[in-house]
């Protein structure tokens, strides 16, 4: 199983409007790809950068269902992202593979 982690970094301003958003359109969008078969939201409490911290997962059964969504769907669902929240955040993303 693969793990592909998007920590984003937002704005507080924008936390809820963003949050709602991921929760009605992006993991359905997501989703739709049939590349992951789970998905969850966690907001880091700790974090020690300036903002609002935010981890999502996405679980692929393989590295081949990952590649699929990169080659794919990525660069049409990271370009989806509203205008309005432009310059309000900062992405890193993350692939891990389980090890148990």
């Amino acid at each position: 199983m693969i793990l592909y982690n998007v920590t984003t970094i937002l704005d507080e301003e924008i936390q809820h409007e963003w949050l709602t958003w991921m929760q009605d359109q992006h993991i359905a969008d997501m989703m739709a790809t049939s590349c992951f078969v789970s998905h969850r939201i966690l907001k880091v409490i700790d974090s020690p950068n300036e903002g609002v911290t935010y981890c999502m997962q996405y679980t692929a059964e393989n590295r081949e269902k990952y590649e699929e969504y990169k080659s794919k769907y990525a660069p049409e669902i990271q370009a989806s992202f509203p205008q309005k929240f432009a310059n309000k955040f900062v992405i890193y993303r993350s692939l891990m593979e389980f090890v148990d």
